[in-house]
């Protein structure tokens, strides 16, 4: 990735992105439009582009952590009616578990390898990603190579049969989706599960969003760069959740790699703060749900 320009005190030339705001590769997906809608984020003067969360200060890391522990701890303890109430709902509106459990991908240390095949650009046309190529015990792959699996904890808001043709992504109106799914999908409900992830260490509060490992072979070899943001932990909620939202297309990745890797150069605790109370808007509004 391109040095990050220190120097942030030129004028903006009208229909631009100022230089030095961000990396060359950022700058290759972020349309203008998309820019100044996050106009809210403190721009840190760095001297050179950070990689990865030991870019971040000891202290900012202590911090971050604490108040991860904090807010996930209190919240859970605070809405255990309400998480009990939508368990209760969940396994009366249709068969199957209350709570959806699938592996994503987490915060990644791997060094990239200039000769690395996985960044060779393909046509995510031709990967079928409609279906799950693993086959149980002969799975060459290894899912750390991209980034440390885990387990992520959510509210089931599809019926249990939703990939019985194999994986594939949500989209607007998927009639997978369950009347009470829907509503907690737009209203984030079905994310606070994911608390747990956070309080165990899996997750932050503020991050990338983590990707299923069917999914980010490909992602990685059509989008440069993707793996790079994934050098945080993967957030409950951040930048692109509150920017983009949840559409899942190539374009849509591609900004939110450009978001993601804008937040990794612009972490701090007080970001870190405003987009928690963004998110608190997203989620009184609704907006960005699928």
């Amino acid at each position: 990735m391109s040095s990050v320009l220190a120097n942030q005190s030129k004028t903006p030339v009208k229909g631009t992105i100022p230089p030095g705001e961000l990396s060359d590769l950022v700058k290759g997906y972020l349309d203008v439009e998309l820019w100044r809608s996050t106009g809210w984020l403190t721009r840190l003067h760095l001297e050179e582009p950070r990689v990865d969360v030991r870019c971040l200060s000891e202290r900012t890391r202590l911090i971050k952590r604490l108040l991860d522990i904090f807010v996930s701890a209190t919240m859970l303890v605070i809405l255990s009616p309400l998480l009990v109430t939508l368990i209760v709902l969940v396994k009366l509106s249709s068969p199957g578990p209350a709570i959806f459990k699938q592996t994503r991908v987490g915060l990644n240390y791997r060094k990239k390898n200039k000769n690395d095949r996985r960044q060779e650009q393909v046509d995510l046309s031709d990967l079928n990603l409609s279906r799950d190529r693993r086959v149980a015990g002969n799975d060459r792959r290894d899912e750390r190579g991209y980034g440390m699996p885990f387990t992520l904890y959510k509210f089931r808001t599809m019926s249990v049969d939703a990939e019985k043709n194999g994986a594939q992504f949500a989209v607007k109106g998927d009639p997978r989706v369950t009347k009470l799914g829907r509503f907690m999908r737009k209203t984030r409900l079905d994310e606070l599960p994911q608390l747990w992830n956070v309080l165990k260490g899996e997750m932050s509060l503020v991050g990338p969003r983590p990707e299923r490992p069917e999914f980010i072979e490909g992602l990685n070899k059509e989008i440069p760069g993707y793996i790079d943001r994934l050098g945080l932990k993967p957030g409950l909620t951040g930048v692109a959740q509150i920017v983009n939202g949840y559409d899942n297309n190539v374009e849509s990745f591609r900004r939110k790699v450009s978001l993601d890797l804008m937040y990794l150069q612009n972490c701090c605790i007080w970001n870190d703060i405003k987009i928690l109370f963004k998110t608190i808007r997203v989620i009184l509004t609704g907006s960005g749900a699928l």
